[in-house]
Formats: C-alpha cells, structure tokens, sequence
C-alpha cells in the first residue's frame, strides 16, 4: 500500500511538472488607440464542454497569463465593463508550450457605458516603472488655459518666466503627442495646446532605446482626449482676463482673451477632426537692476529700471482624417498652420551711469533705452501616419512628416535722452528672416518572437535645412539712413541629417519586470557662416557615430508594492540661434551671441525608486544620479565698459544628485490633497574663457494641489508651485514661487462649466511671480536683475461640450521650426 501510494505521489509530482509552464499568455487593450487595459477579466473554458477551467485578470500593462493548463482544444472570453465581451476560439495547447495569442482588442460599448455611473474616490496619478502619469483634469488652474499652464504643478517640473520650464532643474526635454515625438521648442509647443484638449500627461523620467534620444529630462507624453463611439462631439472653451488689480507703468494695459473650440466626428471606419484656438495673453512687468563693469583701469556703474512686458498672441489651425478599414490597418492624414507672434518690450531708464578711473569720475549721465524684440513665426506642416497589425503581438508603424516654418522678426533698440526722451543717442535694428525646412520619416516593428519578451525595432531619419539672414543696422543720425554694421551681420545656413536604429527588448517573468535597449546614432552636421563684407564664408562641420544605452528593472514584492531601477543615455542637441557667433543686440547693456563649435550634451541618468499603492492612495520615491558632460550655460564677458556679451557656451561637466517624490492621497471623500518634492545637488566643473568654474548647492523644488468637492458641483482648488535658488556657470538664478486658486461650478450633468482663476496670488502681502538672476566674474563684471511680473491676475473661463464623449483628436505637431522660434 505504501509502496502504491508512494509511486502516486511520483506520477502526480511528474504531472505537475510537465504542466508547470503550459498555458496561455496575452494583452489587452482598447481598439484603436491600443491603450492597455487593466483589471480586464479574462476566463478559460473547455472547448468541448464549455465548462469553465480557469481564470485571472490583467495587469497594468494589460498583461494576463494563465498557467499550469494539461493540453486540449480551449476557448477564451474577455470582458471589461464599458467594452463589448471577445472570445476568442479554437485555441489548442500542446505539452510544454506557453501559447501566446498576442493582442486583444476590446471595442467599447456604448449601452453599457450610459447606463454606468460612477461614484466615489478616484486616483487620479500612475506611477509606473519607467514615468509618472497624471490626469489632466487634476489641475483646476490650468482649465481654459494650455499644456504648460498643466504642467508646473506636476513634481519635479517647475516654470519661471525667466528660467522657462525645466524637469529636475534641466531645461531639456522632448515632448510627444499621444506617442509620437516631436523635435521643437517645447514652450512653444506647450503654448500653443489647449489644456482642455488633454486627457493625461506622462513624464518618462528614464526613456527607452526605442524613443528619441533627446532630453536632458527626459520625455513628456501628452495624450489627447479619446472618444469612444461613433457620432459628433464639440467642444468650445472661452477665456476672459479682467483688468489688471496692480499697476507697473506699462505703456499699455495687458489683455488676455481667447478661445479654441476641438471637434471630432466617427463614422463607420472614418474619423474626423478639426480644432482651431486664438490665445491673446499679455503679461505686464517690470525690471530692477545693477551692472558693475571692469574694462582696464576703468569701472563703470550703472543702476536701470523700467518696463518688463510681453504681447502674445497665438492663433492656429488643425485638421486630420482618419481612415480605419479594419482592425488590422489604420492610416491617419494631418494637416497644421498658424502663426505665434511675441512682443518682449523693455523701456528701461539708466540712473546716475558713471565711470571712474582710480578715484577719478570720468562722466556721469542717464539715459532712456526703448527695447522691442519681436519674433514671430509662421509654420505649415503635414504628416502621413499607417500601422498595420499582423496578429499575435506583432505590428508595423510608419509616419512621414513635412514642414516649412518662416521664423523672424526684428529686435529695435533707441537711446534717448532722459528726460528729455527727443534726444536721440543711438537706433538700431537687428531683422532676420531664416526659413526653415524639415523632414522626418520614421518605421518601427514590433513582435514577439520567443517566451523572453517583446521586441521592437526601428530606423528614423531626420533632415534639417535651416537658413539665416541677419542684418544688423544702426541709423546715422546725421543723414537719417540705416547703414549696415557687417561685423554684426550675417548668413547663417545650418544642414543636418540623423540616422537612428534601435532593437529594444521588454519583457515579464512572474513578479519581474524588465526592459533592455539600445539606440545607435549617426549625426551629420555643417553649419557654413557668411558675413556681409564678403571677408568670411566658413564651414563648421560636425559628425559622430554613437550609441545609447537604456535599461529597466522593477520587482513587484506585493500587489501595492514596487522597486524600480533604470539607466539611460541622452543628447541634447544645439539650436541654429546658439551657434550664430554674430552678435545680437538684446538690450541696451546686452549683446548676445553663439558659438560656431557648441558641441552636443551627452546625459548618463541612473534613478533607483519605490512604488507604492494603497487603497485610494498612491507613492512614490526615486531616488538619482545626472552627468551631463559639454553643459552648455549662458555666460558673459564685458564688451565695452557699458555693454556685456552674452555668449552661449561648453563650460564643463554638470552633476545632479537627489530625490523627487510624488503623494496623493484623500484625507476625506471630498478632499483630495497632491503633492511633489524634488530636492537635488547641482554643481559644476569646468572652465570658460581660460576662467575656472567650480560651484555647487542644493536646490528645492515642490508642487501642493488641494482639491474640496463641495454640494452642488462646485469645486475649490487651492496650488503652491516654489523653486529654490540654483546656481549657473556665473551666478544665480533666484528662488520663484506661484501661488494660486480656482473655483469651479458645473450644470447640465458637466456640459457647461464655468472657472474663476486667481494666479500668481500676492495681494501686496508677497512677492509671487518674480525672480532675480545675478552673474559675475569678481575681476570685470557684475549684474543682477530682479524681473517683477504681473500678480493677482483674474481670469474667467467658460467651457461647453456637445455629446458625452470625448475629443478623440491627435493633431499633428511641429517638428523642427518651434524649436528655432
């Protein structure tokens, strides 16, 4: 009986393991956009008795395995609330194998969804093992405004007026629309998106081999609202500025209105959309400042202080079409233009100027400096996209796209008498007109070809024929005739081709999760320089072949608990506008300039972090380390004993280390608090101008949203966005610090809605919205400025939708001539 028993055991151990590993392994996600979907329910029946055998659900990443299968004929059903039920059928597993089906899409069901409400606590951030994910509809502040109005609330990301928006105190970094990557300006990019057009925002802190390698801070993700059915939705959304409450001796009154409107049209396999928005967004200010120059034996002083203000306007158009033929091809057409125009003036006056030699005062004068930089840009693009879906994980992604963007606009520049303003000292004007013309073609393949994971591989190429014209003219006082100043004029003409490939492999075994890739790259670069005397026409060729790293690792130790590990390796490639060596006349007291030879940064990045969720709450912690070898830095030296050169150049090696961590949690069921830390010690080692720089600090960075859901739709939104002093090459740029408030209130089941904003919040008590940028050499300069912005600024927002759903529209974006703007 023993002996019975005992070879039993044996045949059930053996059974056991033939079966371990046997058995089916998927993805799900929804039709169309082929977003993942989690906590789909996935059960596994006997194909000749229907009897139920097994089941599991999907996670995050919409991932599902079912395993310890014996071999037979199955059917799968996959069911997820708000989507239509799938089976697939005449699934055969053999002994040994792990069946991989590949991906499932689900197509929403829009009889369930009318009849679902949802009620209660929802998370409305992800933290995952490569990015943060944030809803859009989070941030109440940001309503009727744009993405970058979104995205300073977000940890780790800050934007000063000054300073521009920066991730981790790096001003570098790639933005993507719903996936796809564009190489522009972000700002310009940001500026120009309507916030209420977002659904979410990811931040990729550590991007893979199979993304572009550019960004010092890696890659923001912005993903459009989608729609789910067939039928017509529209959205309009108006904006309105009161009067401004503090008063800064501005010329002119700022205004701030505008509109946009997003709608999308399904039909059967075609899909329609069309959006247009105007923002007019003036921002009044002003400036204080000292500049203290040594040139020889003489030291010059010279206090100013005057208006600070901007004029904006941006007005644009979109337009794509769609056309799915089946769940296997998609192609989609689309079609952008408009225009950004920005009007920097600073009218400043120059108080008790005096230059001293030894004890001797050589003169002593004021002075009236009227400064308007215009720069305006006019873009048309368009891009061709088609995926084609083979089945069982694998599918095929190629996009072309096509641009001309006309970028200029004229810097004029008077020195009048003071007071006596009809004094003419000196009128110059800096115009340029460079063209510039773009293309982009980029194929990426996915498959699943063994049991390790999934592979991807792709090739892009991209091409970039920038040309500049830049005329620099002083007028002679005597005749009345702008004369041409050749040393300060010239033609700047910029190719450059990029040739990437990459292989990228993710994959998932039992609680790890993992990815490795690499992207090699081939840059070519000429940059040819003519000035108008004809004494110079110079080529400053520039190539390399390089690759770059990627590596991920996170191990789920629980179901609210993860770690995480990451690598990756980044460029940041140079504007045309920073390698022109002519100079520019950007103030009264400031020339600016480039440098022919700018070499590229090159980013190591390695963060080590911790995940954690529970109940309605979520955390995260991460932990990391930045080398960025060339830091390029805006640097000075003294050009005359009034006029400093601004010069953008290589002063060395920077080095981040610290933390950044994000919490959102509902101290009560009306109540939700969000908040992010980011703390970090930035130094630099280097040198510029035969000069040596060795600086190094801490610097903070935090980002507070309280949200009240009140009775009767309203809701009150309270943020406090705050970044500490952090030191440049040849300084410091100042701490900055927005407080702000919304009150919203929604009728008709959330089709209008109307929001009060109260930005830059200060009522006279603070000093919101302002913050002072100071540089020097102890042996020939020093300057602060202190830039004083525009606070307690009231605006009124008023959104209306038409049809339940959601805009589904993905606009096409520009891809090379906002980067030069």
């Amino acid at each position: 009986m023993k002996r019975f028993q005992f070879i039993l055991i044996i045949l059930v151990y053996f059974f056991s393991i033939s079966l371990k590993g046997q058995g089916i392994k998927g993805e799900v996600g929804e039709v169309g956009s082929e977003v993942p979907l989690e906590f789909a329910s996935i059960a596994l029946f006997d194909q000749a008795d229907s009897s139920l055998v097994d089941g599991t659900i999907t996670d995050r990443n919409g991932v599902f395995e079912i395993l310890n299968i014996k071999e037979g004929p199955y059917f799968l059903r996959i069911t997820f609330i708000g989507y239509k039920t799938k089976e697939i059928s005449d699934l055969q597993l053999h002994g040994g194998s792990l069946l991989d089906i590949g991906f499932i899409f689900l197509e929403p069901d829009q009889k369930v969804l009318d009849g679902v409400e949802v009620q209660g606590q929802q998370i409305t951030s992800d933290f995952r093992l490569d990015k943060q994910s944030y809803s859009a509809e989070s941030f109440e502040s940001a309503r009727g405004g744009t993405a970058s109005d979104l995205l300073q609330n977000l940890p780790g990301i800050t934007m000063t007026p000054e300073s521009g928006l920066t991730i981790r105190g790096s001003s570098g970094f790639v933005v993507m629309i719903n996936g796809k990557p564009v190489q522009s300006d972000p700002l310009m990019i940001l500026s120009q998106l309507p916030a209420n057009s977002i659904e979410k925002v990811e931040w990729i802190s550590s991007p893979s081999a199979k993304y572009d390698s550019e960004g010092k801070g890696g890659m923001i993700n912005i993903t459009t609202k989608k729609g789910a059915t067939d039928g017509l939705f529209v959205q309009f959304n108006g904006r309105l500025g009161v009067p401004s409450i503090e008063n800064y001796d501005n010329k002119a009154q700022p205004k701030r209105f505008g509109g946009d409107f997003n709608l999308y049209y399904v039909a059967g396999k075609w899909d329609f959309s069309l959006g247009a928005s105007y923002q007019r967004n003036d921002q009044s200010g002003r400036r204080v400042g000292e500049v203290f120059t040594v040139d020889g034996d003489t030291t010059t002083f010279f206090p100013s202080e005057g208006e600070r203000s901007f004029d904006e306007k941006n007005y644009s158009g979109r337009f794509t079409v769609g056309f799915n033929p089946n769940e296997a091809n998609s192609f989609s057409l689309g079609f952008y233009g408009g225009v950004r125009d920005r009007l920097r003036t600073a009218d400043i006056v120059y108080f008790d100027n005096h230059a001293i030699v030894g004890a001797d005062r050589i003169y002593t004068m004021q002075y009236f400096n009227a400064n308007d930089q215009n720069r305006r840009g006019d873009f048309a693009l368009g891009s061709l996209d088609y995926t084609r879906n083979f089945g069982n994980g694998a599918s095929l992604t190629a996009s072309i796209l096509l641009e001309y963007t006309l970028l200029g606009g004229p810097t004029i520049n008077w020195n009048l008498g003071f007071p006596d303003t009809d004094l003419v000292y000196q009128n110059e004007l800096n115009t340029n007109n460079n063209p510039l013309n773009g293309f982009r073609v980029n194929m990426d393949y996915h498959f699943k070809p063994s049991k390790i994971g999934q592979f991807q591989a792709g090739y892009q190429l991209r091409s970039l024929d920038h040309r500049g014209d830049f005329v620099y003219e002083r007028q002679n006082l005597e005749t009345g005739i702008f004369e041409l100043l050749p040393e300060f004029s010239s033609e700047v003409n910029l190719n450059r081709d990029i040739h990437a490939g990459y292989v990228q492999l993710d994959g998932k075994k039992q609680k790890w999760n993992y990815g490795l890739g690499i992207r090699t790259e081939f840059m070519n670069r000429n940059l040819r320089l003519k000035d108008k005397a004809g004494t110079l026409d110079s080529l400053y060729p520039y190539d390399f072949i390089r690759p770059f790293l990627s590596g991920n690792l996170a191990f789920q130790m629980n179901e609210g608990l993860q770690i995480k590990a990451n690598f990756t390796q980044r460029v940041e490639r140079t504007t045309t506008f920073k390698m022109n060596p002519f100079p520019e006349r950007e103030h009264s007291e400031t020339l600016e300039q480039g440098d022919p030879n700018l070499l590229p940064e090159f980013i190591n990045l390695v963060d080590l972090g911790v995940i954690k969720n529970w109940e309605d709450n979520s955390f995260y912690l991460t932990a990391y380390h930045s080398r960025i070898k060339n830091l390029v830095n805006r640097v000075n030296t003294v050009y005359t004993d009034t006029i400093l050169n601004r010069i953008y150049s290589n002063v060395g090696t920077a080095k981040s280390f610290g933390f950044d961590s994000g919490l959102e949690i509902y101290p009560a069921s009306w109540w939700k608090l969000f908040a992010g830390l980011n703390a970090y010690q930035y130094s630099i080692s280097g040198s510029f101008d035969k000069q040596p720089i060795q600086t190094k600090t801490w610097v903070f960075s935090s980002n507070f949203t309280s949200t009240f859901t009140l009775p009767k739709n309203w809701v009150i939104q309270t943020n406090l966005n705050y970044l500490s002093a952090r030191v440049t090459a040849q300084g410091e740029d100042g701490r900055f610090y927005s407080p702000n408030l919304s009150v919203k209130r929604s009728w008709m089941e959330g089709k209008l809605t109307a929001t009060v904003l109260w930005q830059h919040m200060d009522l006279g008590l603070l000093r919101s919205n302002e913050q002072r940028i100071t540089t020097f050499r102890p042996q020939d300069f020093f300057t602060t400025t202190n830039y004083i912005y525009e606070v307690d600024r009231i605006i009124l927002n008023l959104t209306y939708s038409i049809n339940g759903g959601k805009n589904r529209a993905k606009f096409v974006k520009s891809e090379f001539g906002e980067q030069e703007f």
